[in-house]
């Protein structure tokens, strides 16, 4: 690993994982807005039970955060993606430093350090 950037090997890592999220935060998305529109017809088996029993309990509106939510972690990963197309994935954006890998295993899409993170406080 250089001091300014992650190996093509560790970016790989990192995409096959934001890759994974990305596939089940779709599902999860899915899920949500067909409980919104209620045509939820079974088309949701390969969506986790639990998660469809929280939809379910849950409220138009409070549905329609969690979608909106969901929306938005979507976007960041996909521009983690990019980042990682980049060869920019894991520097922070304040120090310029590498973020912590057990960061970015945790939080795929993060873009500070937690330095970084701690000195926004």
């Amino acid at each position: 690993m250089s001091e300014n950037r992650y190996s093509d090997e560790d970016l790989a890592e990192f995409k096959a994982l934001i890759e994974d999220k990305l596939e089940k935060s779709s599902k999860d998305l899915k899920a949500l807005r067909a409980s919104l529109s209620h045509q939820d017809n079974n088309g949701t088996d390969d969506t986790s039970h639990s998660f469809k029993m929280m939809a379910a309990t849950l409220s138009r509106e409070e549905v329609s955060q969690l979608a909106a939510r969901q929306e938005k972690f979507i976007k960041h990963l996909e521009n983690a993606l990019i980042r990682i197309s980049n060869k920019t994935y894991g520097v922070c954006r304040v120090t310029g430093k590498l973020i912590q890998k057990e960061r970015l295993k945790a939080v795929p899409h993060a873009t500070l350090s937690i330095e970084a993170k701690e000195a926004q406080r």
